[in-house]
């Protein structure tokens, strides 16, 4: 009896949690926020990509299978001779011979069906989830490569404008030179910052070939094609807390984030499938100490004897079950790979479930640190590097500072420019990593309202703790 009842609570149990985990999920390109251009590429990407579309046919091929996994074994039909004499072959000569004709059916113990039901249910849930985890993957790489492609990109950018800069420089150089009030080795100084730029203006030219190349595969494409790298992204404002979107002035706490993360991370739900698909795997483990049946019924016709007279003819019903009578190499031993299995998914998922949180607070805290570092070079280095070129620029026209004291100011500022696009880049790609790891975007108004919600728990579960604990922070009183 409590056998019994424990299975129909799991039976329970395992059906409302997939109907629970399956509705959070949505299409993998919501998943991450992405400009209009991005967000294109990702849908090519995933409606292109091999491995995609070969999960999908498992499903496919999963879903037809369900139906097969509860289902009874066809039956068999028989016709055979019985008790025939060899020594005439004859149907009247014995009482016994007989012409039968047979419906044979296996029947497996009570609520194996429902559990291999159960299970193959389970298996395709579990390859769907794996699919958005893999969708969900695929959406970071491309928006990574995006972003590195627009960092390139500014890269050239720059790197024209400091050429152009130290030519003009250059120019300079050679005219105060020839009308002797500059020395040579300002010349040789240019000539040889300007070399430099060359040989990073063809590294750049490579890299960028080799970003459009990575693009091209993740998009499975059959031959190369230029990619339109991003050229200007929303500048984010920062904040004390985590900022959802640039145009948001709402913060997330990381409790907030990790909440959302064991919540909708894909890969954590796959490990939560598989231990209820280990449950069932024990379910039909137990169910196997109990025998199958198998049902045949006959129905024997014979002939009339020597005599003419009629003989009635015979009906025949045979049950056959199974014995364990090797259970302890058969039956006790697929009962304890079973409980070791289910013990394997319960440690693989605690140890995700357990790392998301590290993970979680290290990239949330990556992602507010890039946008600290962005606003300290858009606010404070930026204008003062602006200045110092300015101001050696000038001093040098009246011979007050050195060639290579002005030089160095005027490409610092460029530099400094290219640090904060990198900065910027990062605080995009960052987000993108953030989001693929929590598994859902930070750009959709219904998420801000499910954000909300999580708050206000997380709110709730704090406060209570310190109801608990009347004591926690007096020290710091």
């Amino acid at each position: 009896m409590k056998a019994s009842y424990r299975n129909k609570i799991f039976s329970f149990t395992a059906t409302l949690g997939i109907a629970i985990l399956f509705p959070i999920f949505v299409k993998a390109e919501t998943m991450i926020w992405a400009p209009a251009p991005l967000n294109a590429l990702i849908e090519e990407g995933l409606s292109n990509n091999q491995s995609i579309r070969s999960l999908k046919s498992q499903i496919e091929a999963l879903n037809a299978l369900e139906s097969v996994a509860g289902a009874l074994q066809n039956p068999r039909i028989g016709i055979g001779l019985l008790n025939l004499p060899v020594d005439s072959f004859r149907f009247d000569q014995e009482p016994m011979t007989q012409k039968q004709i047979s419906v044979s059916q296996k029947f497996p113990w009570f609520g194996k069906l429902d559990l291999k039901s159960q299970r193959a249910a389970l298996t395709t849930g579990q390859k769907k989830i794996m699919l958005i985890a893999e969708e969900l993957a695929l959406s970071k790489k491309i928006a990574d490569a995006w972003y590195d492609l627009g960092f390139v990109s500014k890269s050239q950018e720059i790197n024209l404008r400091l050429i152009q800069m130290v030519q003009r420089i250059l120019r300079s150089a050679e005219s105060r030179y020839a009308s002797g009030y500059g020395l040579q080795q300002n010349i040789f100084q240019a000539q040889v910052e300007l070399s430099q730029l060359a040989d990073e203006k063809i590294t750049l030219k490579k890299k960028r070939r080799v970003t459009e190349d990575r693009i091209n595969e993740l998009l499975n494409r059959e031959s190369f094609e230029s990619i339109k790298a991003p050229s200007q992204l929303e500048i984010p404002n920062p904040g004390m807390g985590i900022k959802m979107t640039p145009k948001t002035g709402t913060d997330i706490s990381i409790p907030t984030l990790q909440n959302i993360a064991r919540t909708h991370n894909p890969v954590l739900k796959a490990k939560e499938i598989e231990i209820l698909k280990e449950q069932t795997n024990i379910g039909l483990a137990r169910k196997d100490y109990m025998p199958d049946f198998d049902m045949k019924l006959a129905y024997g016709q014979r002939d009339e004897n020597k005599a003419g007279q009629n003989r009635d003819d015979f009906f025949t019903a045979v049950v056959v079950v199974d014995i364990p009578l090797w259970k302890n190499s058969r039956q006790d031993k697929n009962l304890t790979a079973a409980t070791a299995s289910r013990r394997a998914a319960e440690q693989s998922y605690q140890n995700l479930h357990e790392s998301l949180n590290h993970q979680v607070d290290a990239l949330a805290t990556e992602w507010q640190e890039l946008q600290e570092n962005f606003k300290l070079y858009t606010d404070s280095l930026l204008p003062q590097a602006g200045q110092w070129a300015r101001a050696a620029k000038n001093a040098y026209e009246v011979d007050k500072v050195e060639f290579d004291t002005m030089i160095d100011a005027q490409i610092r500022l460029l530099k400094f420019e290219l640090q904060a696009e990198k900065y910027l880049f990062d605080i995009y790609k960052k987000r993108a990593e953030l989001e693929s790891v929590i598994g859902m975007s930070l750009n959709d108004d219904t998420v801000l309202s499910r954000i909300s919600h999580i708050e206000n728990r997380v709110r709730q579960d704090t406060l209570k703790k310190s109801k608990d604990n009347p004591f926690a922070g007096a020290d710091d009183e």
